[in-house]
Order: structure tokens, then sequence, then C-alpha cells
């Protein structure tokens, strides 16, 4: 198992629940994984019903809809099945089916449940069609037939009453439950419900239809449906592991099904962990679980905001306490800490615009060629090169360490419209202190992020973990040889670089270097146009 890919959010489960918390996260520019089993709750039933807008909607269609919303805001979905997750302190390690794994900061469970129908020939095969247990679900759709409701526990009276709403030919057959108290009695009386006695032992079809139920002593009744009651038991293998187990829902002395215990926004006891839709609530419809959903994901991201707050609240901490004890002002550039929020965010403060807001044009050389995937930019500034990529199709995770330049950048990806900017996500981080998470990414990005060699190196040395197979690394650099140059590099001497140097930083184990070349290009310095040089280096991750 890998585990060189990180998300905000992992989202087991893709039906109405999952996708819908998913959507809103996604749209919140939160970095979101779908798991999906490919298991729905409703693939037997040919409609949804009652979800405003989408009436009569095949489930497999709005499914569909739904995936379709979801990829267009940068989420992304895959096949398969969640089989374990364990907490790390910055979030989980969730595990695949197939042997994967990824890490996540937060999970949204959304696996349903499973409907547990009674034992009886004939009904399974039924489900959904013309064996039913849900009057809004399917009540219209067998109005005015004769139904049959089969009492398996105390909620029968209740289903047949319900149904006769939509039927006058409603029969309650007893099967194994016991006799309505009088009181019932009355009621079913009132409402022209005959009482049938006797197990229902198989059900009668006709041309693939519904005709009737067998009894045990030979009599048929005659129907068109048949209502039961199934035990609905959540879906929660992979809760009970994280120490949710599901609990029995108990209605007069009967289980009815299991849930998994959670708060009004789906959080729940563990830490980190919300879960939405059937799972959590055996009542929820379609539009119910949606709701749930976008219900959880939003307190999600409530969650996450509040610890990205506070962590930067501990940078800005830790820079001033940095700056206090060496003893420097912020303007002071030559003493200041180059690697510090507080400095680039003092340098950016200092001018309209710190750089050209062209593309670097290494970038355009090495990648103007690739296929459009995921692309990882450090130190993106004020985001040309981000804004390049996603100019052409790239989905972009544009990281640096000044909230001054992601909010210009963010700006600028903006004014080119909602197809770019979706594209891009603007991400405040120190990539000193911080693993560059998420991943895979077909591209990893590092164009002159002015680093002394001892960082760069530590830097590339945690690359591998969020670049994909086969996955290329450009890095470009200020070359060392235009130091003799009068006044085009004074004072930077640490951040200088040769292409045989940055090739040394890389570990041979899991990179296949593809090119070290020194490129020349002319620079204008103080109204002059002078000889400057970079480093490139191009890799490919084994």
């Amino acid at each position: 198992m890998t585990e060189d890919r990180t998300y905000d959010v992992v989202v087991v489960g893709g039906g109405p629940a999952g996708l819908s918390g998913a959507l809103a996260l996604a749209r919140a520019r939160r970095r979101v994984l779908v798991v999906d089993a490919g298991e729905p709750r409703n693939a037997a039933a040919d409609r949804v019903h009652n979800y405003l807008g989408r009436e009569g909607t095949p489930p497999a269609e709005l499914l569909a809809l739904g995936r379709a919303e979801v990829e267009a805001y940068g989420a992304e979905l895959v096949a398969g099945t969640v089989v374990g997750a364990e907490p790390v302190p910055d979030g989980f390690v969730v595990r695949l089916g197939d042997g994967s794994g990824v890490r996540s900061r937060r999970l949204l469970v959304t696996t349903g449940l499973v409907d547990e129908l009674p034992e009886v020939p004939g009904v399974a095969d039924r489900w959904g069609r013309d064996v039913l247990h849900c009057p809004y679900c399917h009540g219209w759709e067998v109005r005015d037939q004769a139904l049959g409701v089969l009492a398996t526990g105390p909620m029968a009276v209740h289903q047949a009453l319900l149904f006769r709403q939509w039927s006058e030919a409603v029969t309650l057959l007893l099967h194994t439950a016991a006799a309505p108290s009088p009181e019932q009695a009355e009621q079913l009386a009132a409402r022209g419900i005959p009482v049938v006695t006797g197990e229902v032992i198989g059900v009668e079809v006709v041309d693939d239809r519904l005709r009737g139920v067998r009894l045990a002593d030979g009599r048929a009744v005659a129907l068109d449906a048949l209502v039961v009651a199934p035990r609905f038991t959540a879906r929660s293998a992979l809760l009970t592991a994280l120490g949710l187990p599901a609990v029995d829902l108990v209605v007069e002395g009967h289980v009815i099904g299991s849930a998994v215990a959670a708060d009004s926004s789906g959080a729940t006891a563990v830490p980190g962990v919300w879960v939405a839709g059937n799972v959590t609530d055996v009542r929820a419809q379609v539009l119910t679980s949606a709701a749930a959903g976008l219900t959880a994901g939003a307190a999600i991201n409530a969650d996450l905001v509040e610890e990205d707050t506070r962590r930067a609240v501990q940078r800005a901490r830790s820079a001033h306490d940095h700056d206090h004890s060496h003893g420097h002002g912020h303007a002071d550039h030559t003493t200041a800490d180059h690697t510090s929020a507080a400095f680039w965010d003092e340098r950016y403060r200092s001018t309209p615009a710190l750089w050209s807001g062209r593309v670097n044009r290494q970038l355009v050389e090495e990648a103007a060629d690739l296929p459009p995937g995921r692309a990882l930019e450090l130190g993106s500034g004020e985001g040309a090169d981000a804004l390049w990529l996603a100019e052409r199709g790239w989905s972009v995770t544009a990281l640096d360490i000044s909230d001054v330049a992601l909010s210009r950048a963010a700006e600028q990806a903006a004014r080119r419209g909602a197809d770019i900017s979706r594209r891009i996500v603007w991400r405040q981080a120190d990539l000193l202190r911080e693993e560059p998470d998420g991943g895979p990414y077909d591209l990893v990005s590092a164009q002159f992020l002015h680093l002394p060699a001892a960082d760069l190196a530590r830097l590339l040395g945690r690359l591998a973990r969020c670049t994909a197979s086969g996955g290329t690394l450009l890095v470009t650099g200020h070359s060392a040889r235009d130091l003799d140059v009068p006044g085009l590099r004074d004072g930077h001497a640490e951040v200088m670089l040769t292409a045989g140097g940055l090739a040394a930083l890389l570990d041979p184990e899991q990179w296949e270097v593809v090119l070290t070349e020194t490129r020349p290009r002319d620079e204008t310095r103080a109204g002059r146009t002078v000889l400057a040089h970079d480093e490139v280096l191009r890799a490919r991750r084994r």
C-alpha cells in the first residue's frame, strides 16, 4: 500500500448523500476523493420520487448527473471499496480494496443501509418492482390497486393505514405478527382493511407480474403489489472499526434496524468523522439524504477552516518569534529571514506587482507538450504559471508561503473566468515545515523557489510521495555563473544553483533524471539588458 495522495476529505459512498457532500466541499475548494462501491440501495427502483426538480428520474441517471457535477468542480471519483481507516496525527490513512491507500484530513461516511427482506420465497426477486415498503416512494405508482401488507412486526398496522391513502383495496396479511389490538382492529375495520390470518409461504407471479400470495393452508390472496417491512441494517463495518458501532433501533420491543449515532450536522463521537444518509437515518429518502450530505459537507468545511486558521496563527507566531530572536526588522532585506511568510508578505505589499505576470519560459519549454492532468505548483507567487497551466486544461494546486501573493493570484484567476478559476486551488503553505500534500500529481513544478541548497534538498526529498508514477518534476533556478555579472545576483549567492547540483539532490532510486541544462536568456536590470542563465532540471518519477 502507498499513501502518496492526501485529501482534505475522503467521502466513502457515492450515493445522493455522498455526492451532495462532495459537491459542497469541492465548491469550497477542498481536495475531495469519493470512493463508491457501486451498490446503491435503490438500484432496483425504476424512478426517484419526491426529489423536487428531478421527480421520476431513474436512479442511475440521477447519480450520473451528480457525478458529473462533482467532477466539474475538481473532486475525484473512484470505483472501489474502503476496507479500513486508521487515525493518524493529521487525520486518517484510508485503505482501499485494491491495496492502495490515501491520507485524508476528514472522513464523510455515506455507506447507506441494507434492506433485509422477510424470508418469503419470491419476495427478493420482486423487490423494488411490485414488492414495496414506502408509500411515499411507491404509493402513487400502485394507487387504486389491490395491495397486501405483510405483517412481520409492530409497524404493520401503521403501514396498512398509510397505504389506505392510495388505495381502497388494502389487505393486512397477518403472517408471523401478533393479532391487532382491539383498538387497532377497530381502526382497520373503520378504514375497510380486512385482516387475513395464516403464514404467507410464497408469491404468485404470472407474465412477470405479481398476482397474489399463497398461504400455508393453500389459500391464495389476489394482489397487485405486496408491502413488506425490511429490517434496515446500517452498512457500518468501517465505522465500527473506528469505534462507532451501529446501535439497534427498537419500536415496541421489536428491532427494526440499526444506525450510527451523530448530531444534527452528521458529526460522530470520533473527531474528524461525519456520517450522512441512511447509515445514520433509516427514514431518509433520496432528497433528505442529499440534504444531509450538504449539511455534513458544510460542517466539515467549517471544521477545516478552523484548523487552517489555527495553523496559520501558529505559523505567524513562529515567524514573529523567529524574527524577534534574531533582532531584525522585516524591511531589512539583507538580514531578514527569506523563508518566512512575514518577509514575503511584506515584499509583495511593497509593490502593486512583484513579478512580470508572464509565465516562466522554462515551464513553457518543458510542459507545453505534456498531456493535461494534475499539477502541483510550488512557490506559485502571483499565479502566472498556475494560470498558464489551467488555461491548457490542467487541474492545479498552487502553493505559496505568502497570503498576499495568493490573494493577487486568485483575483487574476477570477478575471480569467469561472472555467479557469475552478481549475486552480490556491493554498498557503510553508514548504520547509509542511509536507506537500494531495496528489498524485502528473507534474510538479518549482520555478525559482529562492531556497538555499540544503532547504531545497529537503523539499525535493519529499516530493516523490505526491508525484504520480511516471510523473514529471521540473525545477528551475538561478545559475551560479551569474554571480560574476555585476548587479545581477548581488547578495543571493546562497540560492544560486547548477543543473548538476540540482540533479544531485534527487534520490536516484525514486527519480530518473531526464535533463540538466544551463539555458541563457535576456534579463533587464536597471534599464539595460544582460545575459542571464537558468539552471533546469527535469526528472521522471520511477
